[in-house]
């Protein structure tokens, strides 16, 4: 073993052509950018979407329609829901804690009620929001409605 046969350690060198340094490497000259345009200078950043002067994919598809950014979302649950849940753990109120612990509702949600399904228990109901009919059904049965 001597200095004529030494070879660095297998996977610790990558075989990375150098760019840039001089003809007799291939690489010089114009260094494998090609001739001329802004690819070929110094200090070229392309921006995203940027399709070398012709118009933009983005600024050419057609754009429609309107997003409310004042919209507030409910989770809607339903007066049959209600009666399953009230009918299951025998409640008399019914409030976003509950349906929470239920599984019917995330955290942070606002909750709405809706009419659809039959209610056969006196509720007392805390929620959001409520439909007309939602209310009425509730307060048929002698129950209450607390919009919070």
């Amino acid at each position: 073993m001597d200095l004529s046969n030494l070879k660095p350690a297998e996977g610790s060198t990558k075989n990375v052509k150098r760019i840039g340094r001089g003809q007799g490497s291939g690489h010089g000259g114009t260094s494998t950018r090609g001739h001329k345009g802004a690819k070929s200078r110094s200090g070229y950043k392309s921006s995203r979407g940027f399709e070398g002067g012709q118009m933009p994919l983005q600024r050419v598809v057609p754009k429609f329609g309107f997003k409310n950014i004042n919209r507030v979302e409910y989770k809607a649950i339903n007066l049959s829901t209600l009666q399953e849940l009230a009918s299951k753990a025998n409640l008399s109120t019914v409030d976003v804690d509950t349906l929470v612990g239920a599984g019917l509702a995330s955290k942070g949600d606002r909750i709405k009620i809706l009419g659809n399904g039959e209610l056969k228990v006196k509720l007392e109901v805390k929620a959001h929001a409520f439909s007309k009919s939602a209310k009425q059904a509730i307060e048929k049965l002698a129950g209450t409605t607390e919009i919070l």
